[in-house]
């Protein structure tokens, strides 16, 4: 919530804090909001079924707020200037909310330059998206695309190289250069990428197990390997 009223404080409609005015964090929210002219009201006994209703769906109980959500940005835009040692995500068909704030998160962590993801069978960026990411929303360019494919020709124009993760790969993350931009594209949960999508990568490596017991790995702990291995 703080990365949002720095980033676009424009977009928050209001803030609603529980009787007990809330945690500190909160607190602070109240008090720049307010400094830019945004009501700040408490929460009605009315939003407890709404706010029961988020915590089932995996958000945060407490204080809330009403913020317009971030828009998309073109391809143009996102891949403007790609130089080496830059990176970008791409999520082809992720459809855990979850997954993908935390994705969004390790992408603002590490200083991702944009995140894509598509229209269908994708999680949509919903309120527990912007939970999980922690201002990563805020803090990242997003575009949704409707073909992954076309995103990545657009990518290759601009000079980037596309990068798919695949447990199933040849290569080892290892063997991937370091000093060439990258668009890293990630899978389902389930059954990672489609075969289109991975005959389009231009290179497609895996995260090699050490151990014998558990041999994959969470979509969202997978981006943040690829992520800080690239980076060097």
């Amino acid at each position: 919530m703080l990365a949002t009223l720095e980033a676009r404080p424009a977009d928050v409609l209001d803030v609603r804090l529980p009787g007990e005015a809330g945690s500190k964090t909160w607190r602070e929210v109240a008090e720049r909001a307010r400094a830019r002219d945004i009501r700040v009201h408490s929460l009605e006994a009315g939003t407890a079924a709404r706010t029961a209703e988020r915590e089932r769906a995996g958000g945060r109980a407490g204080a809330e707020a009403d913020i317009r959500p971030r828009l998309p940005e073109s391809l143009a835009s996102l891949f403007a200037g790609a130089r080496s040692g830059d990176r970008w995500i791409a999520l082809d068909g992720v459809q855990d909310p979850h997954n993908v704030g935390a994705i969004f998160r390790t992408a603002a962590f590490f200083g991702v330059r944009g995140v894509i993801t598509t229209a269908d069978r994708a999680a949509p960026l919903s309120a527990v998206v912007y939970d999980v990411a922690s201002g990563g929303v805020d803090a990242v360019p997003h575009a949704i695309e409707t073909n992954l494919r076309r995103a990545f020709e657009t990518a290759k124009a601009a000079g980037v190289w596309v990068l798919g993760s695949s447990e199933h790969a040849a290569k080892p993350l290892g063997e991937m250069p370091r000093d060439r931009p990258w668009l890293i594209v990630l899978g389902n949960e389930e059954t990672g990428l489609r075969r289109l999508v991975l005959e389009s990568c231009d290179e497609v490596c895996a995260v090699p197990p050490n151990g014998s017991v558990v041999t994959s790995l969470n979509v969202s702990v997978t981006a943040g390997i690829l992520i800080a291995t690239l980076a060097g």
